[in-house]
């Protein structure tokens, strides 16, 4: 049964007060899941522990069944609009809320070692916009890729934001930390990855690029893209565009390249070495 809310300084519902300023702070090792689109996916992993959900009024009877799949212990909590815009701080339209608790990040060498012999990996290096990791990862769950790689400078995947515009796909895709771009290019060479780094001065044409059963794509931040060191020591590609122009939101980019390469597998059998 839900319990009710009537009080914004309830203290049961600590966790959700001032979302935002929360954003920006921390949550010790929790995080946020918005909307009923991402509460559904975060239903259906095992690698998240739920710790409560905030519900308008109105959409307890459109989650029915949704919640019927939430561990009896896991309370939710049921509140007015007004009330529930006073806790979080801003007009929360969607009026689903929950706090999850983040699972621990294993070593790249353990987490690639876990990967499938034939897994395809995006290493994403320097990617500070929520935004764009967001739909990266959107795109990761949507072509199926295994896993992704972030840098020490790429932003928080579970961050908000991040989780909303990756429609729960940050909460899919397996991910890790490598301490710098240097330790995972050598952490993926030493996994045997073939690496393909995406890049405006690639060597190659992305569409001609065929590619093998283990295979790690490198993305880069818009305008600065991959450091020249990296390029120097991977297999490089572009994607051709209009004369004249040469910038490609790197979130689109991800999703033109995961399509080339997964089709491309799909469609064609290994080369005999690989067998």
């Amino acid at each position: 049964m839900p319990i009710a809310i009537a009080d914004p300084d309830d203290p049961r519902i600590e966790p959700y007060r001032a979302v935002r300023e929360r954003d920006l702070a921390g949550r010790q090792h929790r995080f946020i899941a918005e909307g009923e689109v991402v509460l559904r996916v975060l239903l259906k992993q095992r690698r998240f522990e739920i710790e409560s959900l905030l519900l308008a009024e109105n959409r307890m009877e459109s989650l029915g069944d949704a919640l019927g799949n939430l561990p009896p212990d896991v309370p939710v909590y049921m509140a007015s609009r007004r009330v529930m815009d006073a806790v979080v701080g801003f007009p929360i339209h969607r009026g689903i809320l929950a706090v999850a608790h983040r699972a621990p990040l294993p070593p790249v060498k353990d987490f690639l070692a876990a990967l499938p012999p034939n897994g395809l990996v995006l290493g994403l290096v320097g990617l500070t916009n929520h935004d764009n990791v967001g739909g990266i990862f959107r795109n990761a769950a949507a072509f199926g890729a295994q896993g992704i790689l972030l840098d020490s400078e790429s932003c928080d995947p579970l961050y908000r934001k991040a989780v909303r515009v990756s429609v729960g796909g940050a909460l899919v895709v397996p991910f890790t930390r490598a301490a710098s771009a240097d330790a995972m290019v050598q952490a993926l060479q030493a996994a045997s990855f073939d690496i393909l780094a995406l890049s405006p001065s690639g060597t190659e044409v992305l569409s001609q690029v065929r590619p093998t059963r283990r295979m790690a794509l490198l993305l880069g931040a818009e305008g600065p893209g991959l450091p020249p060191d990296l390029l120097a020591r991977t297999r490089t590609a572009s994607i051709p565009m209009s004369s004249g122009f040469d910038s490609l939101n790197v979130a689109t980019t991800s999703g033109i390249a995961l399509h080339h390469l997964t089709s491309r597998l799909r469609e064609e059998p290994p080369p005999l070495a690989e067998l």
